[in-house]
């Protein structure tokens, strides 16, 4: 029956979770509809779309941002207006100088490394830094604003740069719309193919769960600090062509109202379609504009417009319409599209049990004192089970393991490294893998979905998160685990916030193993779980344990389970270790009566 399952389970992975072709489909569709404008109306409409086009390429920098990764940049007219003002004074110089050619790209790569420098100081402090990211990208706005006003000798002052040509061979009111159009729909079609790729999930996933991705080794700050500088591109690619489009550049290019509309404009489109954020500043950015000139008190009704698409429209226009094949959320997939299953690469986790040592560790938070001199050491294979009362200590000792609770003395040491203070995802590339007290996995994602990103820890580097093939990423553990729990091999394509208790208990503890670590921090795996449903989940993680060849530490209050495992257990009490031994022998210490009962389902 098992190999009757696991034969079920890699029929199941190997169907193509996005058909092909299907990310470049709003390139395509926007492509026809841009060359089919100036035939349908006039070279002035053309123009004024294509002023309207290249906010959109700004906007669709602020909805990858916000829409894709979970943090609001509010700043981008500070990129915009960089790059506006270095392709203008490039193209001023004339086309007979050497560097104007060079100026181009850095009008476009010098915003990109100011942002991937900033994200990189912010998000790297703290994986909680939004609110504080967005008021920072707004200050910055605003220093540019007023420095692009003072530095009148390069930027003009109040006035601007003026007098910008157009780019060689291209006329500002007739042909120099089919540049726009152009770098409109790459950049729909690049974001398109973006987030139908491994990194797209990766994105979609740490908007959805920072913590989780850190616990599988993946620095969440570089994939948010990259983002951020591509986005940023965006924006000055779109300024570079703002400053030929218009001829001039004014301080407004860095104005805070600017970045303001970019927000407005990603939210009303769709913040999670390109399509949609490229959308919202064509159609609502030419409406005010008309507006503005037949409506006195245009700025209102378009305040209006965004909050009621924040209070009823999440998604926006793009959701309201249904464009979910478009660049937004991922369409349903087709069942009858299979793909042959590949091989994973091997994970890159240490491949030997790394020794865990816990030397007088303390950690205090608030005033209260959470751990108090903990000390203990795990080497080798095996599960060693950790009971106690509540409050003794147990998930903090986790937790200060991972970089959730601070350490306030002592030491910690991870494969004879010493960890203590260490992020998340620094001990997670050591070979450790958590499951947390209560499941924590991606529930916006599909069961799939959840599985891919576990497996990629340790295996997807470089370029491999922007093809397809990881999406059929396979390995032998994958298959025995969902051999192990049928029910999930069978809702592969349902939303992880869909399954039951226990279902999602046995996701992540699937998920916890993939990476295949070599040190396990189980937090009561079997919470919430029937007495059928805990012994199944204890024999699977035995087996999964002796399959890795891993060492384990297991939380649990079922002392039934603890007796199963048959193996080494540790008390905690006050934070401190009160006994350490077999369950028979702890069972008759007076000390540990005293203090701890356990219980049975």
């Amino acid at each position: 029956m098992a190999s009757s399952l696991a034969a079920e389970s890699r029929a199941a992975s190997s169907r193509d979770p996005r058909p092909r072709g299907r990310s470049l489909w709003p390139a395509a569709t926007l492509a026809a509809a841009l060359i089919a404008l100036p035939f349908a109306g006039n070279d002035f409409i053309a123009y004024q779309v294509a002023l309207f086009l290249i906010y959109g390429i700004a906007t669709q920098g602020v909805a990858l941002c916000w829409g894709r990764l979970g943090f609001l940049p509010l700043g981008h007219s500070l990129f915009f207006g960089l790059g506006a003002y270095i392709a203008g004074g490039a193209a001023k110089a004339g086309a007979a100088q050497p560097l104007w050619w060079l100026a181009f790209p850095l009008a476009l790569l010098l915003p990109a490394l100011l942002a991937w420098v900033v994200a990189r100081l912010i998000f790297a402090r703290s994986m909680r830094s939004g609110p504080y990211f967005s008021l920072i990208t707004l200050a910055m706005t605003m220093l540019g604003f007023l420095a692009a006003q003072q530095w009148s000798s390069i930027t003009g002052g109040f006035n601007g740069m003026g007098n910008i040509p157009e780019p060689p061979g291209l006329e500002r009111y007739s042909t120099l719309y089919w540049l726009v159009a152009a770098a409109a729909v790459a950049s729909t079609a690049t974001l398109g193919v973006l987030v139908g790729r491994p990194l797209g999930v990766l994105w979609r996933a740490i908007a959805q769960n920072e913590e989780r991705m850190q616990l599988f080794g993946y620095a969440t700050d570089h994939v948010k600090a990259n983002a951020y500088a591509f986005s940023a591109l965006l924006a000055a690619g779109a300024g570079a062509l703002f400053a030929t489009h218009q001829g001039i550049v004014t301080p407004q290019a860095m104005s805070f109202v600017l970045a303001t509309e970019f927000v407005i404009w990603a939210a009303v489109g769709g913040k999670a379609s390109p399509l949609g954020a490229l959308l919202g500043a064509v159609v609502v950015g030419y409406a005010s504009a008309e507006l503005r000139d037949h409506f006195a008190m245009w700025e209102v009704f378009v305040g209006l417009l965004f909050i009621a698409v924040v209070r009823f429209l999440p998604d926006g226009i793009a959701g309201l319409a249904g464009l979910a094949g478009f660049g937004g959320k991922p369409a349903r997939r087709n069942a009858n599209v299979a793909i042959t299953p590949l091989p994973a690469p091997p994970s890159s986790a240490p491949k030997q049990v790394p020794a865990l040592v816990f030397d007088d560790v303390r950690s205090t938070q608030g005033g209260v004192r959470i751990l108090d001199g903990l000390s203990f050491r795990l080497a080798g294979p095996g599960i060693r089970a950790v009971i106690g009362p509540n409050g003794a200590g147990k998930t903090s000792a986790f937790n200060v393991l991972t970089g959730r609770l601070p350490v306030t003395g002592g030491h910690i040491q991870v494969g004879g490294r010493d960890v203590t203070g260490w992020t998340a995802w620094r001990v997670a590339r050591l070979g450790v893998g958590r499951k947390m007290q209560v499941p924590s996995v991606f529930a916006d994602l599909s069961v799939r979905e959840n599985l891919s990103v576990a497996l990629w820890a340790g295996r997807l580097h470089g370029r491999a998160a922007l093809r397809r093939a990881p999406q059929a990423w396979c390995t032998p553990l994958l298959e025995e685990m969902l051999g192990c729990f049928p029910e999930l091999a069978a809702s592969l394509d349902v939303p992880a916030s869909r399954l039951s208790q226990g279902h999602r208990q046995a996701l992540e503890f699937v998920m916890t193993v993939l990476p295949e670590p070599h040190l396990l921090l189980l937090d009561e795996p079997c919470a919430g779980l029937s007495p059928a449903e805990t012994q199944r989940m204890i024999q699977v993680i035995v087996r999964a344990v002796r399959r890795l060849g891993a060492g384990a530490l297991l939380i649990e209050h079922d002392l039934a389970a603890v007796a199963a495992l048959d193996g080494e257990v540790y008390v905690l009490h006050q934070g401190r270790m009160l006994a350490q031994g077999s369950l028979q022998d702890l069972q008759a210490d007076p000390a540990v009566r005293a203090v701890y009962a356990g219980a049975r389902k």
